[in-house]
């Protein structure tokens, strides 16, 4: 009986980012229609930290928005991690953009177990996607995480205007970091966002089968746009190879209810995991 393991994500902080990623409408240059605020308040993060074990996820995300871990970012975070943990056992992980190892340090003694970066996508395409900062910042944060003894959660976006050799150029900087989890993200259209997506059903089950192949000790989670790309046939991307899905909402889109979502695992008869 294959093993899925479920995760929940909290955006902690909404859309106060002033990097110019394209894909993404949580930057204020495009102007998304999205809900933005500061601080999430604590109480609030611990009863969604509750809801998310309720719901059998076994990894519970703490999200901001913004380029990186700064002092008062890293503060909010600790203290989000420590009041969930006061309350909740569940395995904690944090994204908050690029960080030194000092602040991923900080982050394991509050509590953290996985920091998830993403590369997003290839080495060569990313200027493309984005001028404010660089891939090679992203790729120097996932080598920090390691280094602080945290697990790494590093994945992508497809479905962008990545091509072949993109895909592959970003799986080879994958096997570099060696990640604990890889998340497959394909691109969400938004009226206000520049890009427009470039994947369908097939080529979104044709990245899991690849990645699945690739990576065969990673935990590979189908992440945002699960819903938009298979539908109701979600499912046939974990029997091609995924073994992690996100329940619930994601950052700025509505995601699957997760008792629909815990219903589909057990009648198609997968286990769900008790622990990261």
């Amino acid at each position: 009986m294959k093993k899925i393991y479920l995760c929940a994500i909290s955006n902690i902080r909404s859309g106060a980012c002033n990097e110019d990623c394209r894909f993404c409408t949580q930057s204020v240059k495009w102007g998304a229609d999205i809900n933005r605020y500061r601080q999430k308040d604590l109480i609030t993060i611990v009863n969604e930290a509750k809801l998310a074990k309720k719901n059998r996820a076994t990894g519970f995300c703490l999200v901001t928005s913004g380029r990186g871990l700064d002092g008062k970012t890293l503060e909010y975070v600790c203290s989000a991690a420590k009041a969930v943990l006061k309350e909740v056992d569940i395995s904690l992980i944090a994204c908050n953009g690029t960080a030194d190892k000092e602040s991923l340090k900080a982050l394991k003694k509050a509590g953290v177990k996985i920091y998830n970066h993403n590369l997003e996508t290839s080495r060569e395409y990313y200027p493309k996607i984005c001028s404010t900062h660089t891939w090679d910042e992203r790729f120097e944060t996932c080598q920090n995480v390691k280094s602080a003894g945290l697990q790494l959660c590093c994945g992508g976006i497809f479905g962008m205007g990545e091509s072949e050799g993109d895909i592959k150029s970003m799986i080879s900087s994958l096997k570099d970091l060696k990640p604990n989890g890889i998340p497959l993200n394909f691109f969400i259209e938004n009226e206000k966002l520049p890009l427009k997506a470039t994947h369908d059903r097939e080529f979104a089950l044709s990245i899991v089968k690849r990645f699945a192949n690739e990576f065969k000790e990673a935990i590979i989670m189908l992440a945002g746009g699960r819903e938009r790309v298979f539908g109701e046939s979600w499912i046939d991307a974990l029997k091609a190879g995924a073994n992690s899905i996100v329940i619930g909402d994601y950052l700025t889109t509505k995601g699957e209810r997760p008792d629909r979502d815990l219903e589909i695992l057990l009648k198609e008869g997968f286990e769900i995991a008790n622990e990261c």
